[in-house]
């Protein structure tokens, strides 16, 4: 059988820093990356593409207050706009790798799937808010911000700026996961989980589901449902080409391929950033340490390369 691999875009699929966001834009990255994508489908593979939202999600509730303040429109809570994302940023990544397959002439379907997923009503992470979504704000424009919305804000990792953050559970279970893996193993292109997944949870007497106020971290979703399709290898897509110890400083090193055991060191020791780095090398581990063969992470432009990026193995 065909290995699969899961291939998790970053925000920078879509999105890189210094673009306004316009559809022109991110349909042309999303154009370049699927091209890259191609490169592990001639290799073999079968591929589940995932996806982060985060400029986008955090695009769409500041449009969102916008539409209430001026036109009195009902808001819209945070799955919704997960689920709006995901239909949004799917349908690009789609259609696009359409074009792609078809340039390259690949013979492949390609499909969407709107994705939930289970996270635990009484994660502790709904009483400490650390996932980064939306745009960079000076620290005026933020303070402003969480004074008349009841925002929460941090100063990110890399200095560009202040970012809303909100809860991120941890992903418990992926809805629908058999029918990616099935989709997967018939040579189908699947696109799912997108921006970590619509969080909801189950009543416990009722089994009824119901959503919740949080974004998941897409790249522990995307491990998640690795792990739970059976994938061979998780690439997660970033924008820098490997992880980094001591980033940023005259002895910054870049790393090649490193053991879980030492990716764990390396995380104790405050290596990788929490909003950035760190939930990528902790996804990357806990796929490994759930039967993975290998995590990579690494940029879009690198995937064609053998033995890109940082490569995490047991």
């Amino acid at each position: 059988m065909k290995k699969t691999a899961v291939v998790a875009f970053g925000g920078n699929a879509l999105l890189r820093g210094t673009e306004q966001g316009t559809v022109d834009e991110q349909e042309k990255n999303a154009y370049d990356t699927s091209v890259k994508v191609l490169e592990l489908i001639k290799n073999d593979y079968n591929v589940v593409i995932t996806h982060g939202n985060g400029p986008q999600v955090g695009n769409l509730l500041l449009k969102n207050e916008a539409g209430h303040e001026k036109y009195k429109l009902p808001k819209m809570p945070i799955d919704i706009c997960v689920a709006d994302s995901q239909g949004e940023i799917g349908y690009m990544i789609e259609r696009q790798m359409r074009n792609a397959l078809n340039d390259h002439k690949v013979d492949k379907n390609c499909v969407t799937l709107v994705t939930q997923v289970l996270v635990d009503l009484n994660d502790p992470a709904f009483e400490n808010p650390t996932k980064p979504i939306g745009p960079f704000y000076l620290k005026e424009e933020a303070d402003l911000l969480s004074k008349t919305n009841n925002w929460q804000f941090t100063e990110d990792a890399r200095k560009r700026g202040w970012r809303r953050v909100v809860a991120s559970p941890q992903p418990k279970a992926v809805m629908n996961n058999a029918i990616v893996k099935e989709l997967a193993e018939r040579g189908h292109i699947v696109i799912a989980v997108g921006g970590g997944g619509i969080p909801i949870y189950k009543h416990e007497d009722t089994k009824y589901l119901e959503a919740i106020e949080a974004v998941i971290d897409k790249d522990l979703a995307s491990a998640l449902l690795a792990k739970e399709i059976g994938a061979d290898a998780l690439y997660i897509v970033t924008d820098v080409p490997k992880a980094y110890i001591n980033f940023n400083t005259p002895e910054q090193t870049a790393l090649d391929t490193i053991t879980v055991a030492e990716a764990k060191k390396y995380l104790e020791e405050g290596q990788f950033g929490k909003g950035s780095m760190g939930p990528k090398v902790k996804a990357a581990i806990s796929f490994v340490e759930n039967g993975g063969a290998v995590s990579v992470i690494t940029t879009e432009s690198e995937l064609q390369k053998e033995n890109c990026g940082t490569r995490i193995v047991k």
